[in-house]
């Protein structure tokens, strides 16, 4: 049996999804913090079972029978992500779990990202507890940038402070099928991925991406850290947040996000061809499409007032 925690997110639905090509659904357990918000999967078949990080008792159920496990991390951030983190591995260690692959981060032994120290200590921990592992070096998720690519469509600019560096970037579904060759290899023939795309690209780059997409003029403009960070606090983000992001782009500009090791695609089979984000361009057509949408209504407000 094959249980993946924080099922219900992003990441973890998605390996779910590459689990279903090649395992029956009756051997994956969806292992979530609220179980209601899982139910599609259920429809599919696949058990679904309450595992709250915070709340061990749970644990001891949802692990129960395991194999092998996927320990998506916490979204929380410093000792209460490495808490919960811990607390997941002991009740991995008293479920009897065979294997287990952990998302951890991109060089996380090397990188000056502070992001790093939560992890770094869950993969001590997880090396400590005598359980065999796969650390799945998960490097920057092409997601962060598109998902909120309409403000640089409606205002013709992107923001950052990283400055020439390259990122090694991939999609979210790239690593969920990385990690699901993973949980499902008969063997295990390593214990670290250092999991990025192949064609590592700039923010300068992006840019140019975004405007061949879309049509519309997009270029990107650096500023120094504390300046980026305070700029994204003014479009709404929490202050640990926007200096979240800012560290992650100081890195960027230090290559803390560049790799070229080619273990994504190695391990998932196919190219990962990053600089060409999302290739077909559907995703940048469909947002520059809700941007006229938006400035359509706008005139018509502001015409009816």
């Amino acid at each position: 049996m094959i249980v993946v925690t924080g099922a219900a997110g992003k990441l973890g639905r998605l390996v779910i999804e590459e689990l279903l090509k090649t395992v029956p659904a009756k051997e994956i357990v969806a292992a979530v913090r609220t179980p209601a918000k899982a139910q599609e999967l259920a429809a599919k078949g696949v058990t679904v079972r309450e595992a709250d990080y915070t709340r061990p008792e749970t644990l001891k159920t949802a692990f129960a029978g395991a194999k092998r496990l996927l320990l998506i991390s916490s979204n929380e951030l410093g000792v209460r992500r490495i808490d919960q983190h811990k607390a997941v591995i002991d009740a991995v260690k008293a479920a009897g779990v065979e294997r287990v692959a952990y998302t951890s981060l991109l060089h996380a032994d090397t990188t000056s990202l502070g992001l790093a120290r939560d992890h770094l200590a869950t993969e001590d921990y997880l090396r400590a507890s005598g359980v065999a592992f796969a650390l799945l070096r998960n490097g920057w998720y092409m997601e962060n940038q598109t998902e909120s690519l309409a403000p640089a469509l409606e205002h013709g600019a992107i923001l950052g402070a990283a400055r020439n560096g390259h990122i090694a970037g991939a999609t979210r579904r790239d690593y969920a099928a990385a990690a699901a060759k993973v949980l499902t290899a008969e063997t295990q023939t390593r214990q670290v991925y250092e999991l990025a795309g192949d064609e590592p690209y700039t923010l300068s780059d992006l840019a140019a991406e975004v405007t061949r997409q879309s049509g519309r003029q997009v270029v990107y403009t650096d500023l120094p850290q504390q300046k980026y960070a305070k700029e994204l606090e003014k479009f709404g983000l929490p202050k640990t947040m926007a200096e979240f992001y800012a560290d992650c782009d100081r890195g960027i500009a230090q290559g803390d996000l560049d790799d070229n090791s080619h273990d994504l695609s190695r391990l998932i089979g196919r190219p990962n061809p990053s600089r060409r984000m999302c290739g077909s361009g559907a995703f940048f057509r469909r947002h520059h499409r809700a941007v006229r949408r938006r400035r359509t209504r706008a005139c018509r407000t502001s015409s009816e007032h």
